[in-house]
């Protein structure tokens, strides 16, 4: 999602049939006087008759986010509308965006219908807030649920993958899809590829990175239902890292397909971009050397701290040794981490961990 400045305000009243009226602002009046104008230019993919089949496949809710996000949500709307798998609904939370995203929202809503795409106002306080209420919902009542955001491209098997593994899963314990993804500009050319992953998704590996973005995550009720337990009032660094800490803390599983399901699209206002390069390597080292990164630790681990009884004991040992290790000489920081098992995905990200601790950065 784009990196915006989200105003520092409380949490409104959501009420869906409610809506607070948005500021008629000198910027706002502007754009409603040229809606028609953008209106013509929206490329509005109309819905498939859903195939008559024997088995009706489960319903997957989307989860999506918006703010100023009128440059290529149409683009995303219509990659969700042309999935294989054609049983799903669009939860749309805006933060209060002053664009024609709001229009765009509702244009697709007249055509789609409301059982398709339903808007609500989110508690315009940053996307991660806005992620975690949507997650939280109670009368959002579906069997698996996808995180999306306004600026990417869902490629056409997105859910259809991620809900054949989903579907191996037993019900009752929490499961979590993600996956590689395509590298795009602004204007859907291609760029790259998102890094390759090989070791397994686990705890131990959450703790001090997150494997896939939320733009690919898929994942079920039980997973949902822990997500809920943990609150949306609970403050960390982003709601798809949060996913993984929880689900994987608590006994659940996670898949990281290889295969990208997702055209991630870098921009000049991206939140977070793409994680590749010597470029991107060096961003990381400097956020390193600030203590961003130990900033970023402190807020995960003293949210796990407040969800304690939901971890399992394993998970609550590692949790334990690893942020003991954060605090005692330099041997201990060291050693800490090979006894508490954490762990990146790569021997460079293993050996900046090690960097970490030795530099008390971590």
């Amino acid at each position: 999602m784009a990196a915006q400045d989200y105003p520092n305000n409380k949490r409104r009243d959501h009420n869906v049939w409610n809506l607070p009226p948005r500021k008629a602002s000198r910027r706002l009046l502007r754009q409603e006087n040229s809606w028609d104008e953008f209106r013509k230019v929206i490329p509005l993919v109309p819905l498939r008759l859903r195939p008559s089949l024997e088995v009706t496949p489960p319903k997957v809710a989307v989860l999506m986010c918006t703010m100023q996000g009128q440059r290529f949500l149409a683009e995303q709307l219509n990659s969700i509308a042309t999935q294989t798998h054609p049983n799903w609904e669009i939860w749309a939370s805006d933060d209060g965006s002053d664009d024609h995203t709001h229009s765009i929202l509702e244009y697709y809503q007249e055509h789609w219908g409301e059982e398709r795409l339903s808007i609500h106002a989110g508690p315009a306080v940053g996307s991660t807030a806005n992620f975690l209420w949507l997650t939280c919902r109670a009368d959002i009542d579906t069997e698996f649920f996808a995180y999306a955001d306004q600026d990417d491209i869902w490629e056409a098997d997105k859910l259809e993958r991620a809900m054949k593994w989903l579907q191996t899963v037993p019900r009752h314990i929490p499961a979590l899809y993600g996956s590689r993804t395509q590298l795009v500009d602004e204007r859907n050319q291609y760029i790259g590829y998102s890094p390759m992953f090989s070791r397994s998704p686990s705890f131990e590996n959450a703790l001090v990175q997150n494997v896939a973005g939320g733009n690919t995550m898929v994942f079920n009720r039980a997973a949902r239902d822990l997500l809920r337990r943990a609150g949306d009032q609970v403050q960390v660094v982003a709601h798809d890292w949060w996913a993984y800490l929880v689900i994987t803390g608590c006994g659940g599983r996670v898949h990281y397909d290889p295969h990208p399901t997702v055209r991630y699209r870098q921009h000049g206002d991206n939140q977070v971009g793409a994680n590749i390069g010597w470029g991107a390597r060096l961003v990381r080292l400097r956020l390193l050397l600030k203590g961003r990164f130990r900033a970023w630790t402190d807020e995960n681990v003293q949210a796990l701290e407040t969800i304690l009884p939901l971890l399992t004991v394993d998970s609550r040992s590692v949790l334990a040794d690893f942020d003991r290790s954060r605090h005692g000489s330099m041997w201990s920081r060291v050693s800490g981490l090979w006894l508490a098992g954490v762990y990146r995905q790569t021997i460079l990200g293993n050996l900046g961990l090690i960097a970490a601790a030795i530099l008390r950065k971590l």
